[in-house]
């Protein structure tokens, strides 16, 4: 562990930062076609499910893989899992994986704005720093932080799994009320390419190039997109984002293969708004660039019996400009400016022994490093006030987990003992049961479990206007979830989950330490929430339909040092910007093969949250909503040997819903996008 000042970072801004970003870029791609190259060393162990061929990448439909950290059949999956495939949100013409995660049961999005501003998710009523967020196995949260989904478009995605509940067993720190994993696209069979692009509203020009391929030995997926928007607000409201996809997949035999992948973006965000959204600088703006890679490497050494290692790495830095500028920047005379720049690199090494069928026992150990600098500087008439820190921390930990099948049951179990360098050990632990009698087309499900979420370097090593606690704690939660799975007939599905979850340990700020010159943070609160999940699907051939709502009570049992008339964590109330009442509705058809039209509803209900243009910060209640989404996709010519060329139009809050998710910041009226998309061996 370090704690000491460093020489002050580069120019923010500078140019010379965006070409080591470039670089960055080039040398992982050149990494992963490289190891391709060699791949005789590594490969894939076969899954023993049936369902696939040998030298060929996993087929994923049926099966789930985030739920037991290995592709497992959906129904064997003791926690409430959702996946949104790739496909359906390149037809329905949705950008922005957000806007994808609104239609989950139990997910609240919020986001401040426009395009490309902060974006939280909450899960089951848990903090926005209680989800997970995995990129091809790569954890992209901050240590002990929310990840921003403002940027994150849906460029070379192929799927998304959202896992609700604590696991922690499986995936250590930050997993307390899920985990959100998005896999990047696989590629498969002939050679294919695309081209896309779309315009409208906002001054809003996307496009999108990618290619794919792979049969055999080697299977390989690219692509690059790029997102530009003027923004909701008059002015200084642009938001730019550049995004970079690969995986490449080696089976040189049937008992070995590699898997490497990456993704980066680089984006950049003007916001002319203070903390109460009042429109005051005509300069501030925020930039970052991240790069997730992931090595996972494996070998089958009999039927029975396989080993894995998986290396990744999450390296990333963002910061703020707001320097005085003269007339253009509207404050004038005071301004600042900061970075942080962060790692995460990890190694995880697993055995698994498979036994009776579908059952499995997994252990492993892994070994992470997190390490972050900060650089922040006040600007004025009078001169400026540099800072800078560094950090590192370490973590250890060993896990064992077993999934069990046998006939119409299955069990789900498994521990984690974690060794932290700076809260030393904590143990965690997960158990589940499904029944599935075959005959009454019925799942019967419960699980529970423990979780826990280290703090943020700025809570543990936060200096000068905020002084952090080296001594700090985990916090920790405990879940429990039971629920009925449905089907009926061969067409429809409904299901019903209620769940618990209590939260302790919470890690709160006082303005004033109890002790002066003591630390602005303690373990001194808890909350709980309490809920019910309402979900149903039917599949009629061209047309599909869905739906969801969702009853959530969040409650604060104990505010710690968080109280009078302008505390955002009060005892005995509701969780900030967590609706009580969501419902969400889609439908999807398909006309005569060449049109195919996708409609999405939903109705949020009323929040909690505060007023920051007020001092004390006043209650106030943010007004339910209801927005309508429309897209339509149609094929216009070509297909086979000859370029498919497909028009997309879609229409975002159709009918200009007037709302904002967080006080004081508007969400986008309508807007509408259209353009078109050219397929090269789409087969």
């Amino acid at each position: 562990m370090r704690h000491a000042a460093q020489p002050p970072f580069p120019t923010l801004g500078h140019p010379g930062r965006w070409r080591r970003t470039a670089c960055t870029t080039a040398v992982a791609v050149s990494t992963i076609l490289a190891a391709a190259i060699d791949a005789p060393l590594h490969g894939r162990a076969l899954e023993r499910n049936g369902l696939q061929a040998a030298q060929e990448p996993v087929p994923l439909d049926g099966l789930v893989v985030t739920a037991n950290r290995r592709p497992a059949p959906a129904w064997t999956v003791a926690a409430r899992t959702t996946v949104i495939e790739g496909e359906a949100l390149e037809r329905a013409g949705i950008e922005y994986v957000a806007d994808a995660l609104r239609q989950v049961s139990s997910l609240a999005v919020v986001r401040s704005g426009s395009f490309g501003a902060t974006t939280s998710t909450f899960l089951r009523g848990g903090e926005s720093d209680h989800v997970l967020v995995l990129i091809d196995g790569v954890v992209v949260n901050e240590p002990g932080g929310r990840f921003d989904f403002g940027s994150m478009t849906v460029d070379g995605i192929e799927r998304i799994e959202i896992v609700r509940g604590p696991v922690s067993a499986l995936y250590g720190s930050d997993a307390v009320s899920g985990v959100i994993h998005v896999f990047t696209r696989r590629g498969r069979g002939a050679p294919r390419s695309n081209l896309s692009f779309r315009a409208g509203s906002f001054g809003t020009t996307q496009w999108h190039g990618g290619a794919s391929g792979g049969t055999g030995v080697l299977s390989y997926a690219f692509s690059l997109g790029r997102n530009d928007t003027d923004g909701i607000l008059d002015f200084n409201n642009a938001h730019r984002a550049t995004t970079v996809t690969g995986r490449v997949q080696v089976h040189p035999d049937a008992r070995n293969d590699v898997t490497l992948s990456l993704r980066h973006e680089a984006q950049r965000f003007h916001f002319p708004t203070d903390g109460s959204g009042a429109l005051v600088d005509r300069n501030a703006y925020t930039f970052g660039d991240a790069l997730a890679a992931a090595v996972d490497a494996g070998r089958t050494w009999t039927d029975a019996f396989e080993t894995r290692l998986a290396l990744t790495l999450h390296d990333w830095d963002s910061g703020n400009d707001d320097a005085p500028d003269g007339p253009a920047d509207t404050l004038g005379f005071f301004g600042s400016e900061g970075l942080v720049d962060g790692r995460r690199t990890a190694a995880d090494a697993r055995a698994i022994w498979r036994f009776a069928g579908e059952s499995a026992l997994a252990a492993g150990v892994e070994l992470e490093q997190q390490s972050m600098r900060s650089f922040s500087r006040s600007l004025s008439q009078y001169g400026s006030s540099p800072q800078s820190t560094a950090n590192e921390r370490w973590n250890r930990a060993a896990y064992v987990h077993v999934d069990g099948v046998r006939g119409d049951v299955a069990l789900n179990g498994g521990v984690r003992l974690e060794d932290n360098e700076r809260y030393g050990t904590a143990a965690t632990w997960r158990a589940g049961f499904v029944w599935r009698p075959t005959s009454a087309h019925t799942r019967l499900y419960a699980s529970a479990g423990t979780a826990i979420k280290e703090p943020t370097f700025a809570e543990s090593f936060g200096s000068a206007w905020t002084a952090g606690n080296p001594d700090l704690e985990p916090e920790r939660s405990t879940g429990f979830e039971a629920g009925l799975e449905q089907q009926i007939g061969a067409r429809a599905t409904v299901s019903l989950t209620a769940f618990s979850q209590d939260y302790r340990n919470l890690i709160q700020y006082t303005f004033t330490p109890p002790v002066q010159g003591g630390p602005n943070y303690h373990n001194v609160a808890r909350a709980n929430s309490r809920g019910l999940e309402a979900e149903a699907e039917a599949n009629f051939g061209a047309f599909r339909v869905g739906g969801s709502y969702t009853w959530l009570r969040t409650r604060v049992d104990d505010s710690g040092f968080d109280e009078g008339p302008a505390a955002t964590f009060v005892e005995g109330q509701r969780l900030l910007r967590r609706p009580e009442h969501a419902f969400a509705f889609n439908a999807s058809a398909a006309v005569r093969e060449r049109l195919t039209l996708d409609m999405g509803i939903r109705r949020v209900g009323a929040r909690d949250d505060r007023d920051f243009a007020t001092w004390p910060a006043n209650p106030v209640v943010l007004p339910g909503y209801f927005v309508v989404d429309f897209g339509a996709n149609m094929h216009l010519a070509g297909g086979g040997a000859r370029p498919a060329v497909a028009l997309t139009v879609r229409a975002e809050n159709l009918l200009d819903a007037d709302y904002e998710e967080v006080w004081g910041f508007p969400a986008a009226g309508r807007g509408v996008y259209v353009g078109g998309r050219v397929t090269l061996g789409e087969g």
